[in-house]
């Protein structure tokens, strides 16, 4: 069997309709992985022969093409996800998850989708996925004490939180125009893209002429024979060392994704199938009723009670708002994107000094204590022709905040963004 041989992409799978696309893809199930993967990424034949099972050789390009006409709508299973990114624990016992808005975010309490976001972004969770189509979708996080649902049915959406028996729902507004019913825009992409299809399509998105694709042998997932689609940045600057993702031979779905920094050592983040089944779910699947008892907050109240517009226009007065994170990005004085493919830097211009010190002047004497001197020992001060600042680390994305405020975050290396820095003083 010949070695394989490094697969280029030529193209950015960017361009125009790429808005379309996501729009219309948003609630279905996402397994055909753009199907304009074969056709702008040039690839070099890279075959699967060896390993086990033993399944027909393919190349690169026919596997994506493959992945990009699985036609699979309807499916249930056991998702496993293992996050590894090295986050700090916090003071007071929090963890990173803590630290980064989980508990009682959107306006919905302990049951709103984007209060779990960030439990998923450490340790070990179990997920029972089911989807019926673009307009079926259920995903259940399973604790030890409690279990989280999230249900969309059409235009509707209920989050349900067992631990604090609360509910959460928002029914999307109707397209009196055309007569349509607009899909809700509760579900957080965190939650949204939490299965092996959905992690599949935002890496192949990435593959252009920064990156090499190959396939590199077969495995079994869920009982499944898979071939491996190897995923590799060529930019030295990024922090990611590969990414395999396992599709199913017989479907083209994406089974599992395997995302390994380039530091080595075990997975930052391990998403894969422990049971798949491709029968129709059972239309009782997508059927929510709060228990009795249960406190249900109102989502579209709670939401636009919580992004009430200052002033006249803007885009909360079309009835749409713009998400958190861009919205924060606005506040602080907009958010740039700097570079291209692996290596792109997110930067936020700020205004006044950076993070504080560990030192307390308030009271007239230097001292240590606080969140200050927290961040003071979990960043690292580094200094350029911008100035000084702090970059704080975790196994995949660093971040470099400037003694200006100014924010540089991406998954590459600690020189990287100091030399954004500089580049941009």
């Amino acid at each position: 069997m010949p070695r394989n041989e490094p697969t280029e992409g030529t193209e950015s799978w960017d361009g125009e309709g790429s808005a379309r696309r996501r729009k219309a893809a948003r609630y279905a199930v996402p397994v055909a992985v753009g199907v304009v993967a074969a056709a702008t990424i040039g690839l070099v034949p890279a075959f699967a022969g060896s390993g086990s099972p033993d399944l027909p050789k393919i190349s690169a390009q026919d596997l994506i093409a493959k992945m990009a006409k699985s036609d699979v709508q309807q499916l249930s299973g056991t998702v496993k996800v293992t996050t590894d990114l090295g986050l700090p624990s916090l003071p007071g016992g929090a963890g990173g998850a803590g630290a980064f808005g989980g508990g009682q975010g959107g306006g919905g309490g302990s049951a709103a989708p984007q209060s779990k976001l960030m439990e998923l972004a450490s340790g070990t969770h179990t997920l029972r996925v089911a989807s019926d189509g673009p307009e079926k979708q259920r995903v259940s996080i399973l604790d030890k004490a409690a279990e989280y649902s999230l249900v969309h049915n059409g235009n509707e959406v209920w989050g349900y939180d067992s631990g604090s028996n609360t509910a959460f729902h928002h029914t999307a507004p109707g397209n009196a125009a055309h007569g349509k019913r607009q899909a809700p825009e509760e579900v957080p992409p965190g939650l949204k893209n939490a299965t092996p299809q959905d992690l599949a399509q935002r890496a192949l998105q990435a593959a252009g002429d920064t990156t090499s694709v190959t396939v590199d042998g077969t495995a079994k997932v869920a009982g499944r024979d898979a071939y491996q689609l190897l995923i590799k940045p060529k930019q030295s600057a990024s922090t990611v060392g590969s990414i395999r993702v396992a599709v199913d031979a017989e479907k083209g779905v994406p089974l599992k994704f395997t995302l390994t920094p380039k530091s080595g050592g075990a997975a930052a983040v391990d998403v894969g199938y422990t049971s798949v089944d491709f029968a129709k779910p059972a239309a009782s699947t997508f059927s929510f009723t709060p228990p009795k008892g249960a406190k249900v907050v109102d989502g579209g109240a709670a939401d636009a009670k919580a992004h009430r517009p200052h002033g006249k226009g803007g885009a909360a007065s079309e009835g749409m708002k713009a998400p958190e994170g861009m919205k924060a990005a606005q506040d602080m004085g907009g958010m740039n994107v700097l570079g291209k493919g692996w290596t792109s830097i997110a930067t936020v211009k700020g205004e006044g000094s950076g993070l504080p010190s560990g030192k307390d002047t308030s009271k007239g004497k230097g001292a240590a204590g606080g969140p200050a001197a927290f961040l003071d020992s979990i960043g690292d001060t580094v200094h350029g022709s911008f100035g000084s600042g702090k970059v704080f680390s975790t196994r995949l994305v660093n971040a470099l905040v400037t003694d200006k405020g100014t924010l540089y975050v991406g998954a590459v290396d600690k020189q990287a963004l100091i030399d954004a820095a500089n580049a941009a003083k």
